[in-house]
């Protein structure tokens, strides 16, 4: 009877060890990701209002080309200081993924096949590359459309009065946004497009561990269009303008998706 409690002893103690081994690995990882973010925020708060004189250029050219002179308020004293401090954390955390990814695939890595790996790596890699396409086509194309929409809502008008030709001051509209709301507008759209640049990397993982096929996602394409603008209706400002504009990618996304899913899956039938 000893012998049978030391032996179950013995194994428990072996099968803790490895458990904790991974425990402290991942304490590892994730201090050097704090390490990371902590840094990279420094920096960037040092850089805020470069950073965000960055975001606003959209804007000022808007601004400029309607012949006004670009300007945002805060109403609170306190406003500048935390858009500050979460530009500097949306910022930190993009410019440090890749090492953050970096981590995750050091502590990931150890436990997977040398086929596992290959074929996970290019999704690694694919990730940040679209997750900034995304974002710069936001920056690029969508805003500067969709801000140059909101303010032609702008209201200035000169009227005669009595029949004489002279202009009599009237209700003026004009469009003074507040530094807090125009960083989350622009974060959202950027994020939204970024996001949804996603796409084909989910649905080629989707496909690999079997979910999903390309005849799936091809007879459910009428699905995903509609879906397309659901998603662009709630992750956009309430403009036609913008929504199209991300629903077209989704669309275009999902596609390409469907033929990639397409090749890789007669590559693999291929080797086999």
């Amino acid at each position: 009877m000893s012998d049978q409690v030391n032996e179950d002893d013995e194994v428990i103690e072996e099968s803790s060890a490895p458990l904790l081994d991974h425990l402290i690995e991942l304490r590892s990882r994730l201090i050097w990701c704090v390490v990371y973010i902590i840094v990279a925020f420094a920096v960037c708060f040092y850089f805020a209002d470069a950073v965000y004189n960055f975001l606003a250029q959209p804007f000022v050219d808007v601004a400029v080309a309607n012949g006004k002179e670009p300007t945002m308020i805060f109403t609170g004293l306190q406003d500048k200081f935390f858009v500050n401090i979460r530009l500097s954390f949306y910022v930190a955390l993009c410019v440090t993924f890749p090492m953050l990814a970096m981590q995750i695939w050091k502590f990931v890595a150890p436990g997977l096949y040398n086929n596992e790996r290959k074929a996970f790596l290019p999704f690694l890699l694919a990730t940040p590359i679209l997750f900034t396409l995304g974002a710069a086509m936001a920056y690029y194309i969508v805003i500067p459309r969709a801000w140059g929409f909101f303010m032609s809502f702008e209201v200035g008008v000169a009227t005669e009065v009595a029949g004489a030709l002279k202009d009599q001051a009237s209700l003026q509209i004009q469009s003074l946004p507040a530094v807090k709301e125009y960083l989350g507008l622009t974060i959202l759209l950027m994020f939204a497009f970024a996001l949804s640049f996603q796409l084909p990397v989910l649905l080629l993982l989707l496909a690999r561990v079997g979910f999903v096929t390309a005849d799936g996602l091809a007879k459910k394409r009428k699905y995903s269009i509609v879906g397309a603008f659901v998603f662009a209706m709630f992750m956009t400002p309430p403009d036609p303008l913008s929504q199209v504009l991300l629903a077209l990618p989704i669309i275009a996304l999902y596609e390409i998706s469907i033929i990639l899913i397409r090749l890789t899956t007669k590559k693999q039938e291929e080797d086999v």
